[in-house]
């Protein structure tokens, strides 16, 4: 519950601030254009593999959770349980890849900033 609970703010926080970033970097330059930067790009693809997570996967997980009432104590082989852990699996993709896009893009701004 309480990974569901943080995840969640998490997603939502992450959202705005990619938002936030975005209508910045429009406001800074007054350009469409500049969301095609790299940098930009890899924003776009962090909010939008956030919305993702929060809007079907997660969403789908606390289905299936309220449905099990206790993920431990169901068994590997309920296709529920099977169903929960290949989301899962999934979720830990969607926040590694934003987690690496993150990175990638801090460097990408980094660069097209002390080009400027």
């Amino acid at each position: 519950m309480l990974v569901g609970y943080s995840l969640a703010r998490l997603h939502f926080a992450g959202i705005v601030l990619g938002l936030v970033f975005l209508l910045a970097r429009l406001a800074r330059t007054h350009d469409f254009g500049s969301f095609t930067s790299a940098a930009a790009l890899c924003v776009v693809l962090m909010v939008l593999l956030t919305a993702t997570s929060q809007f079907t996967v997660s969403k789908r997980m606390e289905t299936l959770k309220k449905e099990m009432v206790s993920v431990q104590n169901t068994p590997e082989t309920d296709p529920r349980r099977v169903e929960f852990n290949r989301l899962h699996h999934r979720s830990v993709a969607f926040e590694s890849a934003v987690l690496l896009l993150g990175l990638v893009g801090m460097y990408l701004l980094v660069r097209e900033t002390a080009k400027a």
